[in-house]
């Protein structure tokens, strides 16, 4: 038999021995091994690669963690404009304006904040909000150190009132461009092919409204002529029935069905107006998609570097 004390020696052994190694391993496991530096060029080519890919959201986060760790490198500025830029073509449209927005605030009148202006505007335009989309491009021409971006922010504004409909402001302003420009956006032929909208086929909203008094004629107006059917035939059919009521001494019964009547035929009225907007909305909307597919004209502006040359594309089926 063991006694007590032998084994408390033996425990008190072991814990020396444990002791001893825990302490001669401390500093192995502690080490922290050779410090990893980052290096700013390819951290920022890394969120190039997701940018160029497609991948805008991963993009956003490299973009974000390089400026985070070299807030002081060259492209720092350039990376604040690319993370704008991924979130428009991302479709996050208010992220993208408070984007540039806090580049413009940081920057001011630099070459990516001028180009911020431009993209502000196109984001707006997104949003419908065309109101703000055009006071960005006047706060643009105010500021716009050469003719170049002002006769840009002419064009932006010109297809920014197409977008409204209001037709004579958007040549107002296409004729602001100045003459050294006005080839590069083709608006000889552009303005031309403008003086179509006089031909666009519109109705009449107040004489819709006229010839609705005969249920269905309105809507025949506007060329809706299975609403125009449903609408005499619904509206006939409640006359008849108010008449037929009446007529046979059932007077409780008229009023009920006359009241109904009355619901359909205004509603009928109120319809063949709303149709006349609707049609003249739609052909503006139609004449506009065709001048964006045959004769818009895109500066690209993705992001490079402001000494390089803008790229021009356009499309003339005249």
């Amino acid at each position: 038999m063991i006694s007590g004390g032998t084994v408390s020696a033996e425990r008190a052994g072991w814990l020396v021995a444990a002791v001893t190694i825990a302490i001669c391993l401390l500093p192995v496991y502690s080490y922290p091994g050779p410090a990893v530096l980052l290096d700013p060029d390819r951290q920022f080519q890394f969120a190039e690669h997701y940018f160029q890919k497609g991948e805008y959201y991963r993009a956003i986060g490299e973009y974000e963690r390089f400026i985070f760790f070299s807030p002081e490198a060259r492209q720092v500025e350039l990376a604040r404009y690319r993370i704008g830029v991924a979130y428009l073509k991302g479709e996050r449209y208010q992220e993208a304006i408070q984007a540039f927005e806090r580049l413009i605030d940081e920057y001011q009148t630099s070459a990516y904040a001028i180009k911020s202006y431009l993209r502000i505007s196109k984001a707006y335009v997104r949003l419908k909000r065309y109101d703000e989309a055009l006071i960005d491009l006047e706060c643009l021409i105010t500021i716009a150190p050469d003719q170049n971006i002002k006769d840009e922010a002419y064009y932006e504004s010109g297809w920014v009132y197409l977008e409204k409909g209001l037709w004579e402001n958007a040549q107002t302003c296409f004729d602001k461009i100045s003459a050294q420009n006005r080839e590069k956006y083709r608006l000889k032929q552009f303005l031309k092919e403008l003086d179509k909208k006089k031909l666009l086929k519109r109705k009449d909203p107040s004489i819709a409204g006229l010839l609705a008094v005969v249920p269905g004629a309105g809507h025949l107006y506007c060329e809706r002529y299975r609403d125009a059917l449903v609408s005499f035939l619904v509206n006939g059919a409640l006359i008849v029935a108010a008449y037929e009521a009446f007529d046979h001494d059932h007077n409780a019964l008229g009023g009920i069905i006359t009241f109904v009547e009355v619901g359909f035929y205004s509603g009928n009225i109120y319809s063949a107006v709303s149709s006349a907007h609707k049609y003249n909305r739609e052909e503006k909307n139609r004449f506009l998609r065709y001048l964006k597919e045959h004769a818009k004209i895109n500066i690209s502006l993705g992001g490079s570097e402001p000494n390089k040359a803008l790229i021009l594309s356009c499309r003339l089926s005249f």
